[in-house]
């Protein structure tokens, strides 16, 4: 069966341009597209559909519909998938999206909609309950860090920052280790070292760590 999806963007060009480039995916299917919050809502009551992709800002008030829709469905639908699309790197978003769980959410900067594939994988991620989040992101996040002279990403050694931008962008063990060319039990052992610097020993499972990283990193931004 295919990925059904609702596209929300309130510009017709992008908008259609979107849906033409999706519809180039054998396995997916553009169940419906929508230019404002509340036709958003209808179209996810209406088609039932896997994954919403959805720009961050149209009407009403073009500021956060995308994240406010993510939140929506997150009490109303928590089985669908949402793939938020922002020209910036935003923290304050990125938190609010995770607001509730990590769990089938996406964070991708608009740029990367020039890289079919990393789109596409994006939108089977999230309909497979698992999150993503834009290199870019977890890169200022990051750095915004590193910046405090308090910071315990201080105390990370090169390679543990390695495997933390990886950890963060949502990449479970296995695929840490092929980006890296490490075994994965070296990837196993990285990451133990990290939660103990950064005192997040106690998360277990990949979407309880990735929320616990981000946040981490992102809460002096």
């Amino acid at each position: 069966m295919p990925v059904r999806i609702v596209l929300a963007e309130d510009e017709y060009l992008v908008r259609e341009g979107l849906r033409r480039l999706l519809e180039t995916g054998e396995d997916l299917e553009v169940a419906a597209t929508c230019t404002d919050l509340e036709s958003l809502l209808e179209a996810v009551e209406r088609e039932q559909p896997d994954v919403v992709l959805t720009d961050i800002r149209m009407p009403p008030s073009h500021t956060d519909e995308g994240i406010q829709a993510a939140a929506r469905l997150r009490e109303t639908h928590p089985e669908v998938g949402v793939v938020v699309l922002s020209q910036h790197a935003v923290p304050a978003y990125v938190l609010a999206l995770m607001e509730g769980g990590c769990e089938r959410r996406a964070y991708l900067l608009k740029e990367r909609v020039n890289d079919l594939d990393q789109l596409f994988a994006a939108i089977h991620a999230v309909a497979d309950g698992d999150s993503v989040f834009d290199p870019k992101v977890v890169e200022a996040l990051v750095a915004e860090n590193a910046r405090s002279d308090e910071s315990p990403l201080n105390e990370l050694s090169p390679r543990e920052r390695d495997v933390l931008r990886e950890m963060a962008e949502g990449k479970n063990n296995a695929a840490i280790a092929g980006a890296l060319f490490l075994t994965e039990r070296s990837v196993e052992k990285v990451i133990h070292s990290i939660f103990l610097k950064l005192d997040l020993s106690w998360e277990t499972t990949v979407h309880k760590r990735v929320k616990a990283v981000v946040l981490y990193l992102a809460e002096s931004s």
